[in-house]
């Protein structure tokens, strides 16, 4: 493969030779695996990892009888749920809340863990800690949803579930508890960032895809001596989008907004409840919701005095 920095033939460290091949994807990327440094801290981040999906498993299965038919027909409704809001932020019992508090305080060790290892990493190979800097920040949006706005709410209650569909039963009665999530000025920028980088990241590959008769997709050719493929890539820009995007501006936009995403969505979720009960009235005191709405026969208020 044209961008493969690892070559197939053997190294003098032992630990350089553990790798395989996936024949099935060539063509896709390159079909090497390995080899992983895992380390200390990727050990701990692995094991509560993988005791926050035990407990959840477990969860669920207590949740269905221990009925294995259940469980496997159920899989994608079953959930484990925070405690109910009498408990506050107290421990509950494992069945009405428990096996939540748990997972969740083994999944927070797991995320921070790999946070640490892959910071370490980093520092090991002298390189710019870019990659956990912008992970900080994903962090930094499961704090605010798991950590920071059920402690200030006064109760555990107010976080997800861990499961497919409590996740999504979660996003919506938030939005209806808060007064329409979507009003929130954050969460509106939040989603910006996240489809701004959705379409920073479909025309930087599309770019490279329309320049490959031109080897711009050879990155270690091209990063020693720049040819016609990367010019080119960079004149379709400014074409189409009236400025320049070299290979530095084009991630440093993308990181740039995925972080704006990540931070965005925290702050929103973080300020709503004791600062913000309710965002409607909040748009309405801003002036985004319009005086009127057409209702049958005329227009009724649709901000209440």
């Amino acid at each position: 493969m044209a961008t493969q920095v690892q070559t197939r033939r053997d190294s003098a460290d032992w630990r350089l030779n553990k790798r395989f091949y996936v024949k099935f994807i060539e063509g896709l990327a390159d079909t090497q695996i390995g080899p992983l440094y895992i380390g200390v801290w990727g050990v701990l981040a692995i094991a509560f990892f993988g005791m926050t999906v035990f407990l959840i498993l477990f969860g669920y299965l207590a949740s269905v009888g221990y009925n294995p038919i259940r469980f496997v027909r159920e899989f994608f409704v079953l959930s484990i749920e925070p405690p109910a809001p009498s408990y506050g932020l107290k421990m509950a019992p494992l069945a009405q809340g428990g096996y939540w508090q748990i997972a969740t305080f083994f999944l927070t060790l797991s995320i921070v863990f790999w946070l640490i290892r892959i910071w370490s990493r980093a520092i090991a190979n002298n390189i710019r800690p870019t990659v956990p800097i912008i992970f900080t920040a994903a962090i930094f949006l499961y704090a605010a949803i798991y950590i920071i706005h059920p402690i200030s709410m006064g109760t555990w209650n107010e976080a997800p579930g861990h499961g497919l569909r409590a996740q999504l039963v979660w996003a919506n009665a938030f939005s209806i508890k808060y007064g329409n999530f979507y009003y929130n000025p954050f969460h509106m920028l939040s989603i910006f960032g996240l489809l701004g980088s959705c379409l920073l990241l479909a025309m930087h590959g599309a770019t490279i895809l329309a320049t490959i008769p031109l080897n711009s997709h050879r990155e270690i050719d091209e990063a020693e001596h720049s040819t016609a493929g990367t010019h080119k890539a960079q004149l379709i820009w400014r074409w189409v989008m009236g400025f320049n995007a070299t290979a530095t501006s084009i991630h440093t936009w993308a990181a740039a907004i995925v972080v704006l995403a990540m931070v965005a969505g925290a702050l929103g979720v973080i300020l709503t409840g004791k600062i913000e009960p309710d965002w409607f009235h909040w748009a309405c005191r801003a002036g985004i919701v319009p005086g009127v709405i057409q209702a049958g026969a005329g227009n009724v208020p649709a901000c209440l005095p």
